[in-house]
């Protein structure tokens, strides 16, 4: 079990110490993010997929909650990659709201597993459409011998084309990590136990840091 464990203690150790950005002050808060999500295959290579997320965050450090609603249609390319699109609704609880419409290719190498998302993002009253690239890299491997186990860690990179306003940030404007485990209770239903960590990268200003506990629930029919 220990030798299973070591390849994520690696990866957790070398991106938070490697890929964060430090800065002299941050802005830190505390989040709670639920992720259930609905799945099935259209045949043996298509699939779609409804995600959700529900971000509940403290609103007395300015903070507003988030829910999120995402369509996905996956096509598998091969056995290694898989491409996908998909659109996104994000609502902002005394917020502006956002569409996001996206294309992601997905890999599986080894124990290795990376993504590349390109998002567009349009957000309410701003008349202006951003671009954004997020690529993920990190590592997934079986914990116990039925399979039914696995830990995984990774780190997500946010690098904005455009911003969604006239003077915002744009460059490398946000990292996310996380470390956790999921565990197939059935051949139709996945649990994911993970904390993450979303640091925002701002101009000028602090960082906004978020601490998270997630939970996830994949229903597959």
């Amino acid at each position: 079990m220990t030798a299973l464990f070591r390849p994520i203690c690696i990866s957790a150790c070398l991106t938070a110490s490697a890929l964060s950005v430090p800065a002299s002050a941050a802005d830190e808060g505390f989040e709670l993010w639920t992720e259930p999500s609905v799945s099935t295959d259209l045949d043996e290579d298509t699939g779609i997929q409804f995600q959700t997320s529900q971000r509940f965050r403290d609103a007395d450090d300015g903070r507003v909650d988030t829910y999120v609603f995402r369509l996905w249609l996956h096509q598998k390319m091969s056995s290694t990659f898989t491409l996908s699109g998909g659109v996104e609704q994000n609502v902002n609880d005394g917020g502006a709201d956002e569409i996001r419409f996206l294309q992601q290719v997905t890999g599986k190498h080894g124990i290795v597993r990376s993504r590349l998302r390109l998002e567009e993002r349009l957000v309410d009253g701003t008349g202006r459409m951003g671009l954004r690239v997020r690529p993920r890299l990190g590592v997934s491997v079986p914990l116990g011998t039925n399979d039914r186990w696995s830990g995984f860690a990774d780190a997500e990179g946010f690098i904005t084309l455009k911003s969604t306003s006239v003077g915002g940030d744009d460059g490398f404007t946000g990292l996310r990590t996380r470390v956790g485990a999921k565990y197939a209770a059935s051949d139709n239903l996945a649990i994911t136990l993970a904390y993450l960590r979303q640091q925002d990268i701002r101009d000028d200003r602090p960082d906004r840091v978020g601490h998270v506990p997630l939970i996830g629930l994949d229903f597959v029919f």
